[in-house]
């Protein structure tokens, strides 16, 4: 296929779409929520421009950028598809508009991936219609019951229904199957793929090519494992990621993974600094607060960490709030025989720290923690939250021997749980490497921006697995005493309860996880994801700061 062909599928697709909006006779559009609720919720992303250094690049890097990006934006299409595919009619409805007033509601449905606000718990901005929780991964009609009962009267087919990489369709006979990602996508999924050939057969960096030869052949089978292998291995300058990852988007069971993609200049300097995190893996593990039984001490431990500039993002990544950071990749096989690979994106967590995280300390904090606030202390936290994705159990063993995976029997409440979990333990394990030598030893600020840190997650909506994930810490240590309120209704802490809670909290979470108890975990959320008036006061009094920033990416235009 020829390399513009992706332009000419979407192209194909937009005057599709057009026909089908003028044949029916029927506008998709039929309400729009008041203008000024989507101005307003515009504001609260701060506008940033994500540049990068691409000086050190050679020519034929540009060529390989080129095809890169094109990739990647065949992923914002796939993702498009699965949050709804109602979106691509209602997106070209609104790109014809001749109302100026349509551009914001546009701009909104870009931002989000659909017609659902998503830094309110998925509010519907275009319509009035509920986001399904399955995405678009199952039938809007299919409940969860529905799913689990079939599963269990055909058992043969519960490996392809619980695949991470399959869409759940209805036949016209009204029974459920299951269509692997490559034929349900695949006029987009086949241009990609010819777009990292491309890239690949460009490249000089041999790491990169053989990603990127991987990675092509795998969309088309959505098998991921040998060219998840190879992304263990890069190299060179750039940082790629491209393909189904994350399972948030599908809140019915976290089983099904959307598209996204990263692209980004690798900043070897910074990223030689945090290598040394890599070293401690093991001993990380071996020093987690429960019994030895549940410790993973044969995962791989290459575990790399990287320093990026982020060029481009696209897909699930890019869809309301911006990634930071990331720990892929997901799959338990990679992780057991190679670990993970801890990517942080500096460019995007500097811009979040100076045009959101700094106004939101210096309206809760009291003055003692606030002056120990640093980014250093920050970008830290964020790195040790991706290590500790891949400490704890894994894959694990069930009562009658069976092997199975923690995000297989926690189902929806994993994402929740796991986010928690990384946090609590990013603490930990940043307390522990400050013993040890291998950080400057500054608990102070180190527990000042952690609190501080909270109501960036919190302004998200606890129902969001990260921000849940972050009430239930916030209230579990308001609960012991480890954080407090002072006299002026400004929040402080107590370093030697907080040690302790935090400890206590993560045992909890890693017990649940080890157990794959669903019970368990369930409860934990139940008694800790709430919105208390404490947590209700301080998101009022910051209901005014931006909640995230909206990146523009000038290298890729």
């Amino acid at each position: 296929m020829k390399r513009n062909q992706a332009q000419w599928i979407l192209l194909v697709m937009f005057l599709a779409t057009v026909l089908m909006l003028f044949s029916c006779g029927d506008k998709v559009i039929r309400s729009k929520a008041d203008l000024n609720y989507v101005n307003g919720e515009l504001e609260k992303l701060a506008p940033v421009e994500l540049n990068a250094d691409l000086s050190g690049l050679k020519p034929s890097d540009f060529q390989v950028l080129t095809r890169l990006l094109e990739a990647a934006k065949i992923m914002d299409e796939l993702f498009m598809l699965q949050v709804s595919r109602d979106n691509p009619a209602i997106r070209a409805e609104l790109q014809q508009s001749e109302d100026p007033e349509d551009a914001p509601y546009l701009e909104m449905f870009n931002i989000m991936f659909g017609p659902w606000n998503r830094l309110v718990e998925d509010h519907p901005f275009i319509n009035k219609k509920e986001k399904p929780d399955g995405a678009g991964f199952y039938p809007e009609d299919m409940t969860k019951e529905e799913f689990l009962k079939f599963i269990e009267e055909n058992p043969d087919k519960k490996e392809a229904f619980t695949n991470t990489f399959t869409v759940i369709k209805r036949a016209k006979t009204g029974e459920l199957t299951a269509v692997p990602y490559h034929e349900e996508y695949a006029d987009l999924v086949d241009e990609a793929s010819c777009l990292l050939n491309e890239a690949a057969e460009l490249t000089k960096d041999p790491t990169l090519a053989k990603y990127l030869k991987l990675r092509a052949r795998d969309l088309l089978t959505d098998d991921y494992y040998e060219s998840d292998m190879a992304w263990m291995d890069l190299a060179g300058d750039f940082e790629v990621v491209i393909g189904p990852y994350e399972v948030y988007e599908d809140q019915i069971f976290s089983y099904k993974a959307a598209y996204e993609a990263f692209i980004c200049i690798v900043d070897h300097e910074e990223s030689e600094k945090l290598a040394m995190v890599a070293k401690y893996l093991n001993e990380l593990e071996g020093a987690l607060p429960i019994p030895d039984e549940y410790k993973n001490l044969n995962r791989g431990s290459s575990s790399p960490v990287k320093v990026v500039q982020e060029i481009f993002s696209a897909g699930d990544t890019k869809a309301g709030i911006q990634t930071t950071a990331f720990n892929l990749p997901n799959d338990e096989r990679v992780r057991e025989a190679k670990g993970s690979k801890k990517v942080m994106l500096k460019n995007v967590a500097q811009a979040k720290y100076e045009k959101c995280w700094i106004p939101i300390v210096n309206t809760i904090l009291a003055p003692e923690p606030l002056a120990h606030v640093s980014f250093d202390a920050y970008f830290n936290h964020v790195l040790m939250h991706e290590v500790s994705h891949g400490l704890g159990p894994g894959i694990i063993t069930k009562e009658d021997g069976s092997k199975t995976t923690v995000s297989l029997e926690l189902k929806e409440l994993y994402p929740m749980i796991e986010e928690c979990k990384a946090d609590v333990l990013g603490q930990y394990t940043y307390i522990y490497l400050m013993d040890k030598g291998a950080f400057p030893m500054n608990k102070g600020s180190a527990f000042a921006s952690y609190l501080g840190g909270m109501y960036r997650s919190i302004r998200f909506g606890i129902d969001e697995a990260h921000g849940g994930g972050v009430a239930i810490q916030f209230n579990y240590f308001m609960e012991k005493g480890a954080f407090y309120q002072d006299e002026n209704g400004k929040l402080n802490l107590d370093d030697t309860k907080l040690i302790a809670a935090i400890k206590s909290l993560a045992e909890e979470l890693l017990l649940i996880e080890a157990h794959g108890d669903y019970d368990r975990g369930k409860k934990l959320i139940e008694q800790y994801r709430v919105m208390t008036p404490i947590m209700a006061d301080y998101v009022a009094q910051l209901s005014h700061l931006p909640v995230d920033i909206r990146p523009s990416f000038p290298i890729a235009n």
